[in-house]
């Protein structure tokens, strides 16, 4: 028995034609759809609420009404926290805007007030870097360097920061020499300076009391050559006299002991010196040829 054709089982489909029958279709097929809906998950209804959200578009506030706001918050209200965050939304809102320059150099110092002192070098950073020849260039280093001289720690400690404000104060006195501010920062320039002497005679005191004389030396040396301005030079040279003597190198002990002599004849520290040096038989001698001579004559104070 020969195998049927396939099609002539196959019944013909009736194609709906006409207007009436396009329109049940189409409300069948909506039908299905919002059917089927439900039956999608719980997916369906964040879906539905884009579609069914209205259209909001933000609007920018006015950049001189937040900045106002700001000045408000700072001076009235005393917050300057959220003062910085109305200066820097200025800056998101109205980026190219003059306001936004203004509002960037009172969020550095909003920052500094709030005590946020990485912050505010971030901020003044960006300010110097966008805003160089600005007539207000020259405060926002001075926060730079405010910002890391206030953090100085005791000379117990890493004094890294100490480091940074010294570089960031050296800054603002070499490019804004005329400023307001270059002679604010010479004086903490000075006590920057005087911190890290002063963690230099603290570690020099330590090998002292443990017989350690060259490492002790090298400390004493190095506030000397470097620090001869701060207050621990009288202090360092009597000490060098101590360690030279203790170790047998007279001249050296000589010549410390003379030069805080002629520096400081009045020093208590001097009268420690011309003892010790006398209780070996010899008198403070300065040797012209001696780092420490020549540390004090390049400074002017030999």
């Amino acid at each position: 028995m020969s195998a049927q054709p396939m099609t002539s089982g196959l019944r013909r489909l009736r194609v709906p034609c006409g207007t009436e029958n396009v329109r049940r279709g189409l409300r069948f097929g909506f039908a299905a759809i919002v059917l089927a809906l439900p039956l999608s998950g719980c997916g369906t209804g964040a879906l539905w609420d884009k579609f069914a959200a209205k259209d909001e578009t933000y609007t920018d506030e006015p950049a001189d009404k937040l900045y106002n706001e700001g000045l408000y918050l700072m001076n009235q209200e005393k917050d300057p926290k959220a003062a910085s965050k109305k200066f820097e939304e200025v800056d998101r809102q109205h980026p190219y805007s003059d306001w936004a320059r203004k509002s960037l150099l009172m969020s550095a110092y909003a920052f500094y007030q709030a005590g946020d002192y990485d912050s505010c070098i971030g901020s003044a950073t960006r300010y110097v870097t966008l805003h160089p020849g600005s007539e207000d260039a020259a405060y926002a280093q001075y926060l730079i360097a405010a910002s890391h001289y206030d953090q100085i720690p005791d000379i117990s400690r890493d004094q890294g920061r100490t480091e940074k404000a010294i570089a960031a104060l050296e800054e603002v006195i070499r490019k804004y020499p005329t400023s307001e501010y270059a002679n604010n920062a010479k004086q903490k320039l000075q006590g920057a300076r005087d911190q890290l002497a002063g963690k230099e005679m603290n570690v020099g005191r330590y090998y002292m009391e443990r017989r350690d004389y060259s490492a002790a030396i090298n400390r004493f040396k190095t506030v000397v050559t470097r620090y001869q301005t701060t207050r621990h030079v009288e202090e360092a040279l009597a000490r060098l006299t101590e360690a030279y003597m203790a170790i047998g190198i007279v001249g050296e002990a000589q010549t410390a002991a003379a030069v805080l002599g002629h520096n400081f004849p009045d020093s208590k520290w001097y009268k420690d010196a011309y003892n010790l040096v006398k209780s070996g038989g010899v008198e403070p001698s300065e040797n012209k040829g001696s780092y420490i001579s020549r540390a004090f004559k390049n400074f002017g104070l030999g």
